[in-house]
């Protein structure tokens, strides 16, 4: 028989003794305590699952130091020696769901062609069939980029004009790169709530993040039409590329790398030595204009959510 709950303050050291032995994604004891103590990771967001008095399974939940919930489950395992790991896993996220009434998401991070590899396929799809057993059902594959010094900062190509502007008509521009977007989560969000509601959450959202207001710029023509957005942007833990985009009349001209240039050239202006990026395997466009700015592709994520269920 096993059972399901959240760990107590005191008994965390079971927690941070758990070694993930496959090759996925985890995370380790000092990463956990550090967290822990900026309130990213909570007791109460810890789950396990015990067999008796041993504890044979780990889930932990990850959120923003002042959220009320958890947004991502960070880390999933069971032991190798439980039968039907992945439904004694799916039983462990199903407990926690259960207290979480906003949507979360499940990261699952590999190496780029994991596929191709039977011993990472194997703890990835274990892991992917506990999620969607669970209710985590929408799921998107992402590639995950970095950019650092030895790439060199693009040069401005002097094609656009930048310029900050104000709440009002960055949430038109989001509104006009909606339409015809690759990104799965945004086209997903247009057909659940429609442009104008998809435009205020994708603003309130990096109105929440790390990164700085005065950061913002949007892009003009020569004529001085709107071309599009960049959005440089941050997390806990680094700087990123967090939102660009040409408005659907001028795409396929190449604007795409001088958006992406600016935010790149705003970050290292400010004294970055790593920026972050991410976009779905499907934005092929998005992908290789990361590749021509000399952002380099360090892993795939598996992302499994609920968010727009119901």
């Amino acid at each position: 028989m096993i059972s399901y709950r959240a760990v107590a303050p005191t008994e965390l050291d079971r927690v941070t003794a758990w070694t993930v032995t496959e090759p996925v994604g985890w995370i380790p004891a000092d990463r956990y305590l550090a967290e822990l103590a900026d309130h990213m990771y909570r007791p109460e967001w810890t789950w396990i699952a015990e067999a008796g008095d041993r504890m044979v399974g780990r889930a932990l939940w990850w959120g923003p130091k002042d959220s009320a919930q958890p947004v991502a489950l960070d880390c999933l395992d069971v032991d190798p020696s439980v039968e039907k790991r992945a439904e004694v896993a799916a039983e462990l996220i199903k407990a926690a769901l259960a207290g979480f009434p906003e949507p979360v998401q499940y990261a699952i991070k590999a190496g780029g062609g994991w596929r191709d590899d039977p011993v990472v396929a194997a703890a990835v799809e274990w892991r992917r069939a506990a999620g969607r057993a669970a209710g985590l059902t929408q799921e998107v594959e992402r590639l995950q980029f970095e950019w650092t010094p030895g790439a060199g900062v693009p040069k401005a190509a002097g094609g656009l004009r930048f310029a900050q502007a104000s709440d009002e008509e960055f949430l038109a521009v989001f509104a006009r790169i909606a339409e015809g977007s690759l990104d799965a989560q945004t086209r997903a969000s247009l057909a659940a709530k429609g442009a104008e509601a998809t435009a205020r959450a994708e603003m309130d959202f990096y109105l929440g993040a790390p990164g700085e207001r005065e950061w913002w710029r949007i892009a003009y023509t020569p004529d001085g039409d709107v071309a599009g957005m960049a959005i440089p942007s941050a997390t806990p833990y680094s700087v990123n590329v967090g939102y660009l985009g040409v408005v659907p009349e001028l795409r396929g001209r190449g604007l795409v790398d001088e958006l992406l240039g600016e935010i790149t050239r705003i970050h290292v202006t400010n004294g970055a030595s790593r920026i972050t990026a991410t976009t779905d395997v499907g934005n092929a466009p998005m992908a290789d204009a990361f590749r021509r700015a000399g952002y380099r592709n360090t892993e795939i994520r598996i992302n499994l959510s609920n968010e727009f269920e119901g």
